[in-house]
Order: structure tokens, then sequence, then C-alpha cells
């Protein structure tokens, strides 16, 4: 495992992305911040008022709502990775405010992902995790995370997860309005979890043109015709086509 590890945190080095020894230097509160910003609305959401360093939070439904979660922090000055999500493009990101000169892209990791998000999780504030991780591994790498003081961020389920964030419903704007493109999404997202994080939340965000910033409610989910998954990866898919992304040997 050691040396798998070695090999796997030299492979991040040679594509720029850095040990945690040489981020704290360019780091915004690497070393000292507790909990890393998020956009209003999510910090609703977040018993900690943001993403606590050391905590695992999964999102399931919607990965821009995964992007928002890194939008803020990457703003800040923080370093985030997204591992297995081929999907998730640097145009995405960019449209939903992550500073992707801060961001790593690994889109497949390799038959072994285990060493490699280890080795991002001792370098970079953020590792948001897509691909399929046994539970055994699942919760070493949750250990980890709170070793190394990182925000872990898992897309789908996750054992253990401290804060569960789901869409609930996920609605575009219509092409009848005049508008020849999908511009604009709305999501409504639900909270859950562990302690305090268990009482749900709900909470719309809006991304794109005349965004809107609505306050946080509790209850039930706000309905919609369309799956929770059907509107994000069409935007993301057309966005990965044209971004530049990073690929670990297998």
């Amino acid at each position: 495992m050691g040396g798998v590890q070695r090999s796997a945190t030299a492979s991040l080095a040679a594509l720029g992305v850095n040990p945690a020894s040489e981020l704290t230097s360019t780091t915004t509160d690497h070393t000292t911040g507790r909990v890393l910003p998020v956009r209003g609305e999510l910090a609703g959401l977040l018993p900690w008022g943001g993403l606590r360093r050391g905590s695992t939070v999964s999102v399931g439904g919607s990965t821009s709502l995964l992007l928002a979660l890194l939008a803020g922090a990457t703003a800040d000055g923080c370093w985030a990775a997204v591992v297995g999500l081929p999907q998730v493009g640097v145009l995405a990101a960019a449209e939903l405010g992550v500073s992707v000169q801060r961001l790593a892209l690994v889109p497949r990791p390799g038959a072994d992902p285990g060493p490699v998000i280890a080795a991002l999780l001792d370098g970079i504030d953020l590792v948001a995790v897509g691909c399929p991780l046994s539970p055994a591994l699942a919760r070493r790498l949750t250990a980890r995370a709170r070793q190394r003081r990182a925000v872990l961020i898992a897309f789908g389920s996750w054992p253990s997860a401290d804060v569960e964030l789901t869409a609930e419903s996920v609605q575009w704007n219509p092409l009848d309005d005049g508008a020849e493109t999908l511009r604009r999404q709305q999501i409504s997202v639900r909270s859950g979890g562990r302690g305090s994080a268990g009482r749900p939340k709900q909470v719309l965000l809006t991304f794109g043109e005349e965004e809107i910033e609505l306050p946080l409610v509790a209850g039930e989910p706000l309905r919609s015709d369309e799956p929770a998954d059907a509107g994000p990866d069409r935007g993301d898919e057309l966005a990965a086509r044209r971004a530049t992304t990073w690929e670990l040997p297998a």
C-alpha cells in the first residue's frame, strides 16, 4: 500500500497537484481554518455554516450541486479535486463559480482508486469522489479525511456521512420563453445526516441568469415533473466534451 501510495503521489505531482507541505504557503486558511466557506444558501443546510475540515458530506442527484459546494472554498484559495466523475468538465465547474485554476479533475483513477483518493486527501482541501468503492474502503477514506483535516464529498450514498444533501427536483428555463439554450436551472435541495444535521431542511438554489436567492425553509420537498438527475447531466455532458481534464494511468 505504501509503495502504491507513493507512486500515486508522484503521479499527482507530475500533473501539477502539490503535496500538503507545498499547498500551505498558497492556500488561504489551510492550517487554521476549521470551516471552509460555501455560497449563502448552502450554508444554512450545513450544521457548521460551511464545510468543516475532517467531515464527510454526501451529495445525491445533481453534479451541479456538488460543484456548487466547491465554489466558495476554491474562490477563497483552497484546492479541490474531483475523482471518478468523467461527466464533470472544466467549463461546467467555472460556470458554477469554481476557481478552476485550483481544481484537479481525475475522471478515471484506475482499477484501484483507493491510493489515488488517499493521496489527494493528504494534499488537497476538498476531494469529491464519484467512483464506486467498497464500504470498508469508504470508511477508511472517511477516517483519513478526518485525520488529514480534508473535506470528503461523496457523489452518491456513503456510509456514515456527517451530512447528506439530496437534489429533490431540477427545473430548467423553458425554451418557449424566448431562450435558445438551457441557461438557468433551479434545484430543490434537502439536507439530513447525523447529530445536529439530522433535522431535515430544504432550500432552493438557482444557477445561471436572473439568479435569485431564496430563504432557507424546512418541510416537504418541492414537486417536479422531471427526475432530479435529468437536468444537470445534459449541461455537464456538453461541458465535458469541451473540457481538458487530467487522467491517471490505470
